[in-house]
């Protein structure tokens, strides 16, 4: 980290103000967010120099050492760069942006930074992740689940607060309230002092002296609570449906997490899903592919839709059935796909003493295809396509 670029890594000039360093900053969290980038070191890498370079071009004072001195000029001042980081560290320092972002965090740090009750930060609970696993239909038209999430709860002892009955948060003696306190360091440069969290109340400015004996002074124990979510129509695999302020409950009178609810799509017995497009295969025989035929086809719902067969259909030709499929998911776009059906021709494997006849009478019939020289092309086409492929 000693040689990066904090204006590099946050892609702004150095004459860049205050806001645009700021709007830089949350879009580089975006990109590289650990919630977008599950496993991805790489990007955690990245999510963490963002912080540190946002950490220091933020702070005015810190920026004016840095221009001039650059980082060897922060001292024991540069935050994260002194003595390494986490991500709980990252959302703990700036959990308003994140906030702002609607992007989740880690852990139980500090949602708001200090613009909470009073200037005080306020503890945001952990999210909570859950799996559900939607069939097609319940896809088509939408569907509310419930689910039984143990999680961390307000105490009902002390309401939340950690305080025993009748007693109440008291304000840090060795910060004073403020949740901070000034360190002097000597540097190469001189004595440098930092800001640093205060260590007797956690940088919080205020102390319990009289904890809940049920929750031991953090506001929260575990509890159940029925959650019920509401899952809009279209929703594919792999979609992550959001409830906001139903994950764990925030220690201390905090402010509760989310819950991420993963879509998983259960196979269907008899369509495949493409996009908003269901593909359904039409198994026809001989004659009703020679014939033609009218035949209902399978939708949705227990529903049925009746196509026409025309005489000569060939295999592998594609009939729509428009509006039969899904919708986009919040009707964004305003479409609904269609139903594909996929015609296949079954030629039989075994034959019954009348059946052989027939055929082989068909045969002394037409001993070659009947079709015209265009036809043969483009069956020949398709061939060469498919190997192409």
């Amino acid at each position: 980290m000693e040689d990066l670029d904090y204006y590099k890594i946050l892609e702004v000039e150095k004459t860049a103000s205050a806001d645009e360093i700021k709007k830089a900053y949350r879009r580089i969290a975006i990109k590289y967010h650990p919630d977008r980038n599950p496993g991805d070191k790489e990007a955690e890498e990245k999510f963490k120099q963002a912080a540190e370079a946002y950490e220091v071009l933020s702070d005015e004072n810190k920026r004016a050492q840095y221009d001039r001195f650059g980082k060897a000029g922060l001292g024991g001042a540069g935050g994260f760069g002194a003595g390494g980081m986490d991500l709980n560290d990252i959302f703990t320092h700036f959990g308003s942006i994140f906030e702002d972002l609607g992007i989740g965090g880690f852990g139980g740090g500090f949602s708001s930074g200090f613009g909470g009750r009073g200037g005080k930060p306020v503890h945001r609970g952990s999210d909570l992740r859950l799996k559900v696993t939607l069939n097609l239909d319940e896809i088509q038209t939408g569907v509310t689940k419930k689910f039984k999430v143990r999680k961390d709860v307000a105490c009902p002892e002390c309401g939340g607060s950690g305080c025993e009955s009748g007693h109440h948060p008291e304000t840090c003696p060795e910060c004073g309230g403020r949740g901070f306190v000034i360190r002097t360091r000597k540097s190469f440069f001189g004595m440098m002092q930092s800001q640093e969290a205060c260590p007797r109340c956690g940088g919080e400015g205020e102390v319990i002296t009289h904890k809940c004996k049920k929750c031991s002074g953090e506001g929260v124990i575990k509890g159940e609570e029925i959650v019920e979510v509401n899952i809009p129509a279209g929703v594919a695999e792999g979609m992550v449906v959001t409830v906001r302020g139903k994950g764990n409950v925030g220690r201390r009178a905090g402010i509760a997490g989310d819950i991420q609810l993963l879509i998983s799509e259960e196979e269907h017995p008899l369509f495949v899903r493409d996009d908003n497009d269901l593909i359904y295969n039409l198994l026809l025989t001989v004659p009703q592919a020679t014939l033609g035929d009218t035949i209902d086809i399978p939708t949705l719902g227990n529903g049925k839709a009746r196509i026409k067969i025309e005489p000569g259909t060939q295999p592998g030709t594609a009939l729509i059935l428009r509006g039969k499929g899904l919708p986009s998911v919040q009707g964004y776009g305003n479409s609904i796909g269609d139903i594909i059906v996929n015609i296949s021709v079954y030629i039989p494997e075994k034959l019954s003493d009348e059946e052989r006849k027939f055929y082989e009478k068909q045969k002394e019939v037409s001993p070659e295809p009947n079709c015209s020289e265009s036809v043969k092309k483009r069956i020949f086409d398709s061939f060469k396509n498919y190997f192409r492929k």
